[in-house]
């Protein structure tokens, strides 16, 4: 091993040792005969001392020319600091190396940004050199987590009687629900393989194959658009259990989050978890995934709207809409700018606007609404959503999907104004009763919620064909504050059952056997009542270590667009490889049809008004190519807006500022053609402009 010792693992008791470390050059203090550098490796860093009169003449020489971050191997022995040179922010603070030997094993050149957590640096340039990124102290700490909770989850499992089994990478398309990534067949011109959404299929059929308890880390690919908590390629645990029901699979899963949780955090949650409908969830929180980390409840005042003097509100109830409010204790202390930027964001969430009641801490009634609500109209909303004096209500009336969505959102938001979201507490929920189907507008039919293989409740099955829209799937999602962390379900094995919700779903015969035949046909010999769960490593992992992306716990992720910035995929390939692949001819047309479009883009761009605008003379040649440069231009532009900019602040410059200072030293004047030399347009020897005064 060309090391004893990581650098990080070394303290008091190794004093006087011999050892030898290898690592990164964190940094450099020369201090004239004597220099101190910060060694890191993955586990920490030790502070090493060259001191002139113990090296030889060449090893201090190349310690004086050692840049940051290049790679060295140093022996020598551990000795105590003195103590006003301790260091209490690291764990080999006491203690450091007094190098005897140096060799320098890779010199980096100059670094694209600091390698420092407390300095922040743009994420698309972070990610664009993810390989440095990955040496900073917090990316390796999420990656040590990460490993970690696997281990966790895989010990659990195994002493459960789960199988760890793999299902092909390689898979059948079935269109229904997100978009699938498509791998062409070489072998099989024309047709494609999938690349899995998750191992759904696979592991209910290992299920018929009597495989009874399976799970795998499964890699899983969705193309659709991105945020925060997605990426087009993931990492989820997923799970399959036969002859169980949904009780047993609850029992189940509070076992191995509260196991996660007591060996990752330490935490010994004795309370069960809760459990809420995905009715009462929308119902009392605005959304599927409630964060019950506060509490802040929407209420229903419909019944009250709907005879009330305020005719905005009588008037939605009397439509169909519903009035609802959420009652802010304390919240009568809010600034006007705040309701504001409150009233902002509930029409950025597609409200009209927001109206509001606050109550002063001597009960008085302080709002415009009091010119519209008689004295006991306001009593009883009041008493309704239990405000006192000094809270704060504020309303939203709509469509019930629209009061949902903006209650719902406005609750977050609310909860992060008044620091409620504490990431050191962990509230895990059970949302049950999903509704089996919803309305997809786009394709103008019912289509499933989850997939087409989960089980209705017994009682709702007769309404599978005349009323879908009341069907209560066996489906289920685990939430932790506020992020759905999975969701599962029980399985149909009731080939008559199946029948009737391929039928629900539109699906013809042909299209059945097409999609669905391999699965259809094994469930004809002999399928066991089975129900399963998966959930997301990455955003479990996320949640854990306190980040606020999934790319701040994935080794080498996506950005917003799907790409990555650090090896430039997804890119061209070389005409051999699509001709193979029997792309070719499709590529050309496409190719053809794609400049097509930017000839007629580059038409659209006059040319002699730009220049007029601009007060600029152009030359013919000019004339010929501006509008590809425009067009160039535009691309680009498209391409900055495409980048993600989510949790990035804004900053004057890209690099940190620092004081440089450079000896003025003359040097022989420019020629006039060298100064020239780069003005984009020239008339003899001068450089034109716009003409800006008349």
């Amino acid at each position: 091993m060309m090391r004893t010792d990581y650098c990080g693992a070394l303290r008091e008791k190794d004093v006087g040792r011999t050892v030898t470390a290898a690592g990164w050059v964190q940094t450099k203090r020369d201090m004239g005969g004597v220099i101190f550098i910060d060694l890191k490796d993955r586990e920490g860093t030790l502070q090493v001392v060259f001191n002139q009169q113990y090296l030889t003449p060449e090893d201090f020489t190349s310690a004086e020319k050692l840049r940051s971050q290049s790679v060295i191997q140093v022996t020598g022995n551990i000795r105590i600091r003195s103590a006003e040179t301790y260091n209490p922010r690291l764990q080999t603070g006491t203690i450091e190396l007094m190098a005897q030997k140096l060799v320098i094993l890779s010199q980096a050149s100059q670094l694209p940004f600091e390698l420092d957590d407390n300095v922040q640096v743009r994420e698309d340039l972070r990610l664009k050199y993810r390989y440095l990124d990955l040496r900073r102290s917090s990316l390796y700490h999420n990656l040590k987590t990460r490993h970690k909770l696997v281990r966790v989850v895989e010990d659990f499992l195994d002493e459960k009687g789960f199988l760890n089994v793999e299902t092909p990478m390689l898979c059948k398309s079935t269109p229904e629900g997100a978009r699938d990534y498509l791998v062409p067949s070489r072998v099989h011109p024309g047709s494609f393989y999938a690349l899995p959404q998750s191992p759904q299929i696979y592991k209910q059929l290992l299920m018929v194959g009597g495989i009874d308890r399976y799970y795998q880390i499964a890699r899983c690919f969705r193309d659709e658009d991105l945020r925060a908590d997605r990426q087009p390629e993931f990492t989820q645990v997923d799970m399959e259990m036969s002859f169980v029901e949904q009780e047993d699979i609850f029992q189940h899963l509070e076992s191995l989050f509260k196991q996660i949780m007591r060996k990752m955090k330490g935490l010994d949650m004795r309370e069960p978890f809760l459990r809420m409908t995905w009715q009462q969830a929308m119902d009392v929180y605005g959304s599927d995934k409630p964060d019950l980390r506060f509490g802040l409840p929407i209420v229903d005042i419909t019944d009250i709207a709907k005879v009330c003097s305020f005719a905005v509100f009588r008037r939605v109830a009397d439509a169909g809409g519903v009035v609802r409010a959420i009652c802010v204790p304390g919240g009568n202390a809010f600034t006007r700018s705040t309701i504001d930027e409150l009233t902002r964001k509930a029409q950025s969430y597609g409200a009209g606007g927001m109206a509001w009641i606050a109550l002063r801490p001597d009960g008085e009634v302080y709002s415009i609404l009091t010119k519209y609500f008689s004295e006991s109209d306001i009593r009883a909303i009041i008493k309704a959503v239990d405000a006192h004096p000094g809270d704060f209500i504020l309303f939203c009336a709509d469509k019930l999907a629209t009061v949902r969505r903006v209650l719902g959102s406005l609750r977050l938001d609310l909860g992060d104004l008044l620091g409620l979201r504490d990431k050191n507490v962990y509230k895990f929920l059970f949302v049950t009763d999903f509704p089996q189907f919803e309305w997809s507008e786009e394709e103008k039919r019912w289509v499933a919620t989850h997939h087409p293989f989960t089980m209705p409740y017994p009682e709702d099955v007769q309404y599978l064909l005349t009323d879908p829209g009341r069907v209560r799937a066996q489906a289920y999602d685990v939430v932790l504050n506020g992020v759905e962390m999975g969701s599962g379900s029980i399985r149909i094995y009731d080939q008559q059952v199946q029948k009737i919700m391929f039928e629900a779903l539109g699906f013809s015969d042909e299209e059945i056997q097409d999609r669905f035949g391999f699965m259809v046909n094994a469930f004809r010999y002999g399928t066991p009542p089975h129900g399963g769960f998966a959930f997301g490593l990455d955003r479990l992992v996320m949640i854990l270590c306190g980040a606020d992306s999934l790319r701040d716990v994935i080794a080498f992720p996506k950005v917003k667009d799907a790409s990555c910035p650090m090896t430039s995929a997804p890119s061209a390939v070389s005409t051999e490889q699509l001709e193979v692949l029997g792309l070719l001819e499709e590529f050309k047309q496409e190719h053809i049809a794609s400049q097509k479009q930017k000839r007629q883009n580059a038409s659209l761009i006059d040319i002699e008004n730009v220049a007029n605008l601009a007060r600029l003379s152009l030359t013919d040649e000019e004339k010929r190519r501006l509008p590809d440069e425009m067009g160039n231009i535009i691309a680009f532009a498209d391409q900055l807006l495409a980048l993600d900019t989510e949790g990035v602040p804004i900053t004057a410059h890209v690099v940190p500022l620092k004081n440089v200072f450079r000896e003025d030293i003359p040097s022989s004047r420019f020629t006039r053609e060298q100064m020239l030399f780069n003005a984009p347009t020239t008339d003899g020897m001068y450089m034109t402009v716009p003409k800006t005064v008349e």
